[in-house]
């Protein structure tokens, strides 16, 4: 897949659709493009975000949909992105050690440091904070999916995921007032990757029970494991809609 502009039947193929679909997409305004001589271009950058957002609006079956289209549009050396393979122990806190929501960046910047991959938390901190002022990443299930507007990849030694739990909620910016009291940072070093983990999140969220059992747990290992169980569940029910085809 070509870096930069894609071309109607570029963006056709990344999405699995047919040209006509894509170009009526974009005609209507339901697609970011624009006619460059007669002839329609797509930014990748903007179609990243425009399937971040088709993330965030969809349902069980639409997530699964989405996730596949990224992986399909993933480098073929990457291979499916596994959740548990992305969280070290030490980037996980339960209960987070914060009270305000600067202070929950800041603690979830300095356990993706304290795994090495990440070399320097404030840099992230500053991307984490204005993304949240761009727009708040605050769902209305109290998680908060945390991440910079664009992979930070200068003071990344590779992708990563941190999690932290709160003992009680605090206002994140939800604007239908609801707590949050889950986050997960995601550290991406390219849109690609920062696509599949945010995909497969969303599904992790809505489709297993790891959002009934994380404030069960008793200890950093135990939510490893948590996240592991519930993470081999959508590869099975993936498998399962493979082999029906």
């Amino acid at each position: 897949m070509a870096d930069g502009n894609l071309d109607v039947e570029q963006l056709a193929a990344y999405l699995h659709v047919g040209p006509q679909q894509v170009i009526k997409l974009a005609e209507r305004g339901d697609l970011p493009g624009r006619r460059v001589g007669g002839v329609w271009r797509f930014a990748e950058g903007e179609v990243h975000a425009w399937l971040e957002n088709r993330i965030g609006a969809s349902d069980s079956e639409g997530l699964q949909k989405v996730q596949a289209v990224v992986d399909r549009w993933s480098d073929s050396h990457s291979g499916v992105v596994r959740l548990v393979d992305l969280l070290p122990m030490e980037a996980i806190e339960i209960p987070l050690a914060a009270r305000t929501p600067g202070a929950v960046i800041r603690r979830m910047c300095e356990l993706a440091e304290r795994t090495g991959l990440l070399w320097d938390a404030p840099k992230m901190v500053e991307a984490v904070q204005a993304r949240e002022e761009l727009h708040p990443t605050a769902l209305d299930c109290g998680v908060s999916l945390l991440h910079p507007r664009r992979p930070q990849s200068s003071i990344l030694g590779g992708p990563l995921l941190a999690l932290g739990v709160l003992s009680s909620g605090l206002p994140f910016g939800n604007r239908g007032g609801i707590l949050t009291d889950v986050f997960f940072l995601i550290c991406s070093t390219d849109d690609r990757m920062h696509l599949q983990v945010l995909a497969k999140l969303s599904r992790l969220l809505s489709n297993t029970p790891f959002l009934n059992e994380i404030h069960e747990v008793a200890s950093v290992s135990e939510a490893h494991q948590l996240l592991e169980r519930c993470e081999l569940e959508i590869d099975a029910s993936d498998s399962q809609e493979l082999a029906r085809g």
